[in-house]
């Protein structure tokens, strides 16, 4: 079977979503049993995101192969229920390091190294691997940016050249504006990013509108005679109550259909897979029961620091049967003595992961109300350190505990840098890094989530619980419920007296529509349980 490609790009401004575009596409392409892959591509120079700020670029998706990848990846797994690998990621970074270790070493024979066709070739050298690594049906390409920025330009002229060669089909995304005061959607920007695409010599096979407002026919037909398309191939994507539902919205106005014919395919939609998708989404449109959980973090400016954690909730309430409200506490809120008042309303906690010193404090004051309350609480990698930090303090009496990454000179470091990181020098992609196995202890009430006693969670950090205090705060009370065998490390930690679990571990990434994390389904019904006593 020849090589098939999607390639998705996006018009205007970035943020518009073609990550759930691209997720939406091969999730409608599994409806049909085409099994489809993603490829994104990134322009910045980082070799990977691994060592950007989360205020700047959001979160950072670690998968199991300890790669560092773009946020997006969490969408494509969330939609695909399966795990990625990081060859799938290709960044500017990754391009200009290949092609200038291979000049040094004298693989170009003299040549002078241009971006055509040197840079261009490496492209397409790198897809045509991972499509004959992978064998998929179907390859799609997401590139990262807009049309028209410098720094996927490079990329936009190799998919222009890949195209003269192979099997390609073009979506772009662009957004349509209805401006209140002229109480119309305009096209004008659209027609502008068209031009620019045109320019790029790429015409475009199917156009996705962005919008607020479902889009108008007037504003369809206009794009559609802009584009070169029909206007069956300009599609819809306005604001939904979900992203989950985007398939099944693709698929009413007959997206489906005219990839199926643009890649040759005649399978037959495949109805249980697409009812089974669509039960699920139901339960996020129309829950029984509804929880308002607090997410205390330091990151919480930008909530794309937090997608997977947002996106386990999603789940794991559609599981419950139940809608996840979630109020958004920035830690360094919590730092004073009226702390309790902006926690008292919440039927569960949870503190997530980040790094330095801003906003522990709050963190700490975060969960000590939650331990005495007794309320349902979850600490996520930092969150569980913190949650060592609070016991320390307040149960153990080591006055004034801490981590060392933020107080290098206390006496009680009950959370310390592992002992191979001391030596380690550069930034990336250095940290305790993807999955790791992790043996739950019997009768602990992480085990009863996960249903079982040997499990395996992916992970992001330098810093670890020291075990030089853990007898000491075994015999206060708490209880060590996980630990990795091979590294001696505690993993999981709780208390006995009510619902309160610690990981060092970053559960949310493997939380899927399909398949929920199990800690997250365990947090979600003990916190309805809560709001059904109140």
């Amino acid at each position: 079977m020849p090589q098939k490609y999607i390639v998705v790009l996006g018009l205007l401004l970035s943020g518009l979503g073609k990550g759930a575009v691209t997720s939406s596409i091969i999730k409608m392409l599994d409806f049909y049993d085409v099994k489809a892959l993603p490829v994104k591509f990134d322009g910045y120079l980082n070799y990977d995101c691994g060592t950007m700020n989360p205020y700047r670029h959001g979160e950072v998706f670690v998968l199991d192969d300890k790669s560092e990848v773009d946020m997006d990846f969490g969408l494509y797994e969330r939609f695909l229920n399966k795990n990625l690998t990081g060859d799938l990621s290709i960044t500017g970074g990754k391009l200009f390091s290949k092609l200038i270790n291979k000049e040094r070493s004298g693989g170009f024979l003299g040549e002078d190294v241009q971006i055509i066709p040197h840079l261009t070739n490496e492209i397409i050298d790198n897809i045509e691997s991972v499509y004959k690594k992978k064998s998929p049906d179907v390859l799609v390409i997401e590139v990262g940016g807009t049309v028209g920025d410098i720094e996927n330009s490079y990329f936009i002229e190799s998919m222009r050249q890949f195209a003269t060669t192979h099997d390609v089909t073009f979506v772009c995304l662009t957004y349509v504006p209805a401006l209140d005061v002229v109480g119309e959607q305009k096209t004008k920007p659209t027609q502008i990013g068209l031009r620019q695409l045109l320019q790029a010599g790429i015409s475009p096979n199917v156009v996705i509108c962005r919008s607020s407002a479902p889009l108008e026919k007037k504003a369809r037909d206009k794009i559609a005679l802009f584009s070169n398309l029909g206007a069956e191939r300009v599609i819809d994507d306005s604001d939904d109550y979900t992203i989950y539902h985007l398939p099944q919205h693709f698929i009413e106005q007959g997206l489906d259909k005219v990839l199926l014919k643009d890649l040759r395919f005649d399978n037959k939609l495949n109805k249980q897979k697409l009812n089974e998708w669509a039960t699920i989404t139901k339960k996020i449109k129309e829950p029984k029961e509804s929880v308002r959980i607090g997410i205390v973090g330091k990151y919480t400016g930008l909530k794309d620091s937090y997608a997977s954690l947002r996106e386990a909730l999603i789940h794991s309430g559609a599981f419950n049967n139940a809608r996840v409200n979630i109020e958004w506490i920035e830690s360094t809120s919590l730092e004073d003595k009226n702390y309790p008042s902006r926690l008292k309303n919440l039927n569960g906690i949870i503190v997530p992961g980040g790094f330095g010193k801003r906003g522990t404090e709050g963190m700490i004051n975060a969960i000590r109300y939650a331990r005495e309350e007794k309320v349902p609480f979850l600490g996520l990698c930092l969150g569980m350190q913190m949650m060592t930090v609070e016991y320390a303090r307040n149960v153990c009496g080591m006055k004034n505990a801490n981590s060392s990454e933020m107080d290098p000179k206390t006496k009680y470091k009950v959370i310390d840098i592992i002992e191979w990181q001391k030596g380690i020098k550069k930034k990336g992609g250095t940290m305790r890094l993807g999955a790791y196995e992790c043996i739950l202890a019997k009768d602990t009430k992480s085990n009863t989530a996960y249903s079982s006693g040997r499990i395996s969670e992916r992970h992001r950090h330098r810093y670890e619980f020291n075990n030089k205090y853990r007898k000491a705060m075994e015999d206060a009370g708490l209880v060590i419920a996980g630990i990795n065998r091979k590294d001696n490390l505690v993993e999981f930690i709780e208390w006995k007296e009510s619902f309160g679990i610690g990981t060092q571990a970053h559960p949310e990434l493997k939380s899927r529509l399909e398949n929920p994390a199990p800690l997250f389904t365990a947090f979600i019904k003990a916190a309805h349980a809560r709001s059904a006593d109140k």
